[in-house]
């Protein structure tokens, strides 16, 4: 059988499993590594590369600081003190609890921003007599929304870079998602403000619920608490002047340096740091890359894109093709793992630009957009699940508010990303 139809048997496989989750999203990625090896369309010696990738470094990384700032309680108190200053309006609290849950997403994990604003919500809305269900979802949005900000701020920019990387082209720089992530940001949070808040639900919370919020594990020491916030800032400058000053260190050593600090610095314990690691995210990623790296090599990317470009036409258009992926990638995302749809995508994207003779920074950017826009469902991002049961939401009431915030979204990237990104 010939490789390229190897590989896409693999990948559909995956697919499959990814989506329906009928065993653990890491495994499916480990086990496809394992099958293109077994298969012999990748060197078994490079089935188990993805773990040496320098990019999974920098995710380990980053999860440890992102826990130091949780751990020390300084992620919980700047969201304390940013959206107590908002005052009881509804739209007042919820501009500025969408702003600063965007920009604490933008260097942390959306999952543990999201976690930690969430009973600080619940109480701020108890005060205000402001139905929580009206704040909770917003917050959501705006957790996985602000992750487009910042190279770190979520999986799928990461998973984009990686794929530049494998392909030899130019990479995204650390703040180059700023072009997109910010406008997306503003955009939703002005939508929300003005027309999102009419899909949103106004459940009454049971005191219960509202009061069975915990905070374990947190030290509110000052002291480390300025640690904390000294080690990311340092960390995120760093990552910000690397590309362009050579003697720093490099983003993953970077992290890797800032995760060190923390530990030695006392703000998380050495085994908080490992739980802090999110490792479904580390051997996704993984298991990931040598999928991608037999698509490239046995011609199942070009197979894809050829079939794909065929479709289109003769003379396909790229802002066609941008549209389509960006709709592919975001679909997939609402029901399985953004950082597993970006994977999917990403080396797909790049060989359907490149059949276009197209540059396929725009083509990434979008697949990378649309899988951080997971807001139709509660399962599509951990975010979403978090906020489902203490806001007493049901799937429709994630369908009724996300789809148009996607479709709002779609608009934004499809007028913006062809203008940062230039095609030809």
């Amino acid at each position: 059988m010939d490789p390229a139809v190897q590989t896409l048997i693999v990948l559909a496989v995956m697919a499959v499993l990814f989506v329906t989750e009928i065993i653990p999203l890491a495994i499916t990625s480990m086990g496809g590594a394992i099958a293109v090896g077994l298969l012999g369309i990748i060197p078994r010696s490079q089935v188990f590369s993805g773990l040496s990738n320098s990019t999974v470094v920098l995710f380990a990384g980053m999860f440890v600081i992102g826990g130091a700032m949780f751990h020390t309680g300084l992620a919980q108190k700047i969201g304390i003190t940013v959206v107590e200053k908002a005052g009881k309006s509804e739209n007042a609290l919820m501009f500025s609890l969408m702003a600063v849950t965007a920009v604490m997403s933008s260097v942390l994990s959306n999952t543990g921003t999201a976690a930690a604003l969430l009973p600080v919500v619940l109480g701020i809305c108890a005060a205000a007599k402001i139905p929580a269900s009206r704040q909770l979802m917003p917050m959501a949005f705006a957790a996985s929304i602000g992750g487009i900000i910042t190279l770190v701020g979520t999986p799928p920019n990461i998973i984009a870079n990686g794929a530049l990387q494998a392909a030899g082209l130019r990479q995204f720089g650390f703040f180059e998602f700023a072009w997109i992530g910010i406008p997306l940001t503003i955009a939703a949070i002005l939508f929300m403000m003005l027309i999102g808040k009419r899909f949103l639900p106004k459940h009454i919370l049971s005191a219960d619920v509202e009061v069975e919020q915990e905070v374990e594990n947190v030290s509110n020491d000052p002291k480390k608490m300025l640690y904390a916030g000294i080690i990311l800032l340092i960390v995120v400058i760093d990552m910000a002047l690397s590309a362009s000053i050579k003697w720093l260190p490099s983003l993953s050593m970077a992290a890797i340096i800032g995760a060190i600090l923390c530990v030695l610095t006392g703000c998380l314990k050495e085994k908080e740091a490992y739980i802090s690691i999110d490792w479904v995210t580390i051997f996704l990623f993984a298991g990931m890359m040598p999928v991608a790296t037999a698509m490239d090599k046995s011609g199942a990317g070009k197979l894809i894109a050829d079939t794909v470009i065929a479709i289109m036409g003769d003379n396909p258009s790229p802002y066609f093709a941008t549209a389509v992926l960006f709709l592919l990638s975001c679909i997939l995302t609402q029901f399985m793992s953004n950082t597993a749809s970006c994977a999917l995508l990403a080396p797909i994207g790049i060989a359907i630009a490149q059949g276009m003779g197209a540059s396929p920074h725009a083509v990434l950017m979008a697949i990378a957009v649309a899988a951080s826009c997971a807001f139709a469902t509660p399962v599509g991002t951990p975010p979403n699940t978090i906020v489902l049961g203490p806001g007493e939401y049901s799937f429709m009431d994630y369908v009724k508010a996300g789809i148009p915030l996607i479709v709002v979204c779609f608009v934004v990237s499809l007028v913006i990303i062809p203008m940062v990104w230039p095609f030809f």
